[in-house]
């Protein structure tokens, strides 16, 4: 049985669920709280995610940008408006099923407020055994290559005997290669082309199980 794990956002779910969580929901609702307009909400609020930035753990808690901004809301409540922008890519459930029989797991970089809420929506949860958040597990992003030697200790294999893939270069090819993972590139764009830059996730299980 191999390991193989996977993104979540940009990978297996399309991105306008978060999308539409960061860059419309909350500046909606800071532009309700401050009386502005919606564009001058969300320049401000997008100046100050910019400040903290997506290596800091803090980019992803939305706990903590409620908090910030001061908004007296639950994220339920935002999760809820949004829930009508969760979309899997088309050869998501394809991918998992030819994959069927392997020992599936999650290695994202979202929050699991995030990750649980769109796996239940979704109906995905079933498809993986282990789920593991870099920010909420190990307080790290997946830069840090020791977000992968420690799924790895936790489940109980070797770097070498997981496979990865992801949509973010540095965060799932580099830092999982660094571990030693076997590490692939998903460029949906087609922008690049080597041996692990794969188009598709059909193209990914394809690969994988032979």
């Amino acid at each position: 049985m191999k390991t193989i794990s996977f993104d979540l956002d940009g990978t297996l779910v399309k991105m306008d669920f978060v999308d539409a969580v960061w860059l419309e929901e909350i500046p909606k609702e800071y532009a309700k709280k401050y009386g502005m307009s919606f564009e001058e909400a969300r320049r401000i609020v997008e100046e100050e995610y910019l400040k903290v930035g997506p290596e800091a753990i803090e980019w992803y808690d939305i706990n903590y940008w409620l908090k910030k901004f001061e908004l007296d809301m639950d994220y339920k409540e935002i999760f809820r408006k949004c829930r009508g922008k969760l979309v899997l890519y088309e050869d998501a459930i394809k991918a998992l099923e030819m994959l069927d029989g392997e020992h599936l797991i999650i290695i994202s970089n979202a929050a699991m407020e995030f990750i649980e809420f769109e796996l239940n929506e979704l109906n995905l949860k079933d498809y993986f055994k282990n789920i593991f958040s870099a920010v909420s597990h190990f307080g790290k992003t997946k830069k840090d290559s020791k977000v992968y030697e420690k799924v790895c200790e936790k489940i109980g294999i070797k770097c070498s005997q997981l496979i990865h893939v992801g949509d973010n270069y540095e965060f799932d090819y580099i830092a999982a290669k660094n571990a030693g993972a076997i590490a692939y590139y998903l460029d949906r764009h087609k922008n690049e082309n080597n041996e692990h830059v794969i188009w598709s996730l059909v193209e990914f299980a394809e690969k994988v199980r032979k």
